[in-house]
């Protein structure tokens, strides 16, 4: 039985032509697909539980995609909610949807699946020999566990088809792998399962496997053989080479994808244009494995950091940056030996041109300045900024050379020194065993609306 898919955009948040959602409207889907989220930003959003996107622009997002939906009549999976996957991320779409659903007049079914894993069951999963490390490989012991705010298990398609048992109108999922929010509808309908996976890893990303990335909107249409995309933007074509290079895309090998309870291999897949804009695919594999498996993310304190900028437009200094900067750092280091090395850190960035003038640059022939952000890093946010002002007025005034007269340069911002406050690090790279697919994730039906 085929299944077609419908998907917005590569995230929630990017944004997506209206016309092309439209398009995939008219043209019919069984299931709209979205991820909203992913580690790229980096570890302050899993260990804050928080959205890298404003409210407002994903409020109006998901308020068009909500709409596509209702007049599809069909189900709105939605994986890695609020960027992070954390249960309070969810719950924050939770809400964005329920207003949605106020303003819309609209009684909507929903059901979440949070991702959340509560320190005591790794412990336990960590003891009973059921925790493997991922290279790069990452001590792990009990102590780190508790140390982390956020530690999230990344689902796979066994649990976003439990979701659509339900009958729910919106699935909003924790973190999920980027895949399973499209393969699973096509599996549960009988999919090739290899075809399903292989179609979902070049849909993960909407029209980016595309000729026109930006456009956001492609539908892919599953069956017993393989599947099809096809891009919904006006001039977007698909082509076997876009397609095919999104193998490429982070995966450390362009013939083999590793997901929740086995691998897809796509060594003997075939790539055939159909038309001018659509691409045929078969002879993908799924090749599953035993013990079952989800992937761990986790991220924990790592202490509180204060930024300084300061600006160089001397030439001399310009030209010995580096050497400038390690005699700030020297001087430092000299005239505070008790500076804890182990626990605080003085880094030094070199940014940017045009920094200072920006538009009414007239100098740009060749590099004639410098930006340095200074990022120091301590266990308290007082500590931080006290390091960031030590180190000003070498910043400000030092001397490349004994006996040159003393420069003065540039500090853009008063005060000199921005908290940045608390800062975040992953420190979980595993995979957890299951003896059931669904024993680590949480459901919750609910329904919303007038």
């Amino acid at each position: 039985m085929a299944s077609t898919v419908l998907i917005p955009s590569g995230a929630l948040g990017l944004g997506f032509s209206a016309d092309a959602l439209a398009r995939g409207v008219a043209a019919g889907a069984d299931v709209i697909a979205i991820d909203g989220g992913s580690t790229d930003s980096g570890p302050h959003y899993l260990g804050t539980g928080t959205s890298k996107y404003a409210r407002a622009r994903t409020k109006a997002e998901w308020g068009q995609i909500m709409a596509a939906r209702a007049q599809l009549g069909v189900p709105l999976i939605i994986g890695t909610a609020g960027t992070c996957g954390a249960d309070s991320a969810v719950d924050w779409l939770v809400d964005i949807t329920r207003d949605l659903a106020q303003d819309r007049g609209e009684r909507l079914k929903i059901c979440t699946v949070k991702s959340n894993q509560p320190a005591q069951r790794v412990k336990a999963a960590l003891a009973a020999g059921r925790i493997q490390a991922l290279a790069p490989e990452q001590p792990l012991d009990d102590a780190l566990l508790d140390q982390c705010t956020n530690i999230v298990a990344l689902a796979g398609v066994e649990q976003i088809q439990h979701a659509l048992n339900t009958g729910a109108d919106i699935i909003i999922a924790g973190r999920t792998t980027d895949t399973a929010v499209i393969a699973a509808h096509p599996i549960a309908q009988g999919a090739d399962v290899g075809a399903a996976w292989h179609g979902a890893k070049i849909g993960e990303c909407g029209a980016l496997a595309t000729t026109h990335p930006a456009s956001g909107v492609i539908a892919i249409s599953f069956d017993d053989t393989g599947f099809t995309i096809t891009p919904m933007a006006d001039g977007a074509q698909a082509t076997p080479r876009t397609v095919s290079a999104h193998m490429l895309y982070e995966n450390s090998n362009p013939f083999v994808l590793y997901e929740p309870g086995g691998h897809l291999d796509v060594t003997g897949a075939k790539y055939s244009a159909l038309d001018d804009k659509t691409v045929r695919v078969e002879g993908s594999a799924w090749v599953a494995t035993h013990p079952y498996t989800v992937k761990l993310e986790g991220a924990r304190l790592a202490g509180y950091q204060t930024l300084s900028h300061v600006l160089v437009r001397d030439a001399k200094y310009v030209a010995r940056i580096d050497e400038w900067l390690a005699k700030v750092r020297a001087g430092f280091l000299r005239d505070h030996p008790d500076f804890d090395t182990a626990t605080c850190s003085i880094e030094f960035r070199v940014v940017g041109q045009s920094a200072t003038l920006g538009e009414l640059e007239t100098r740009r022939a060749a590099l004639h300045e410098v930006g340095i952000i200074t990022v120091v890093t301590a266990p308290t946010q007082a500590q931080a900024t006290d390091i960031a002002r030590a180190l000003n007025p070498a910043l400000l005034h030092l001397p490349l050379e004994d006996g040159e007269p003393m420069p003065t340069f540039a500090f853009p911002f008063s005060p000199a020194e921005t908290e940045r406050g608390a800062i975040y690090e992953f420190c979980l790279n595993h995979t957890m065993a299951l003896d059931d697919p669904l024993q680590a994730f949480a459901f919750e039906e609910l329904e919303v609306g007038p």
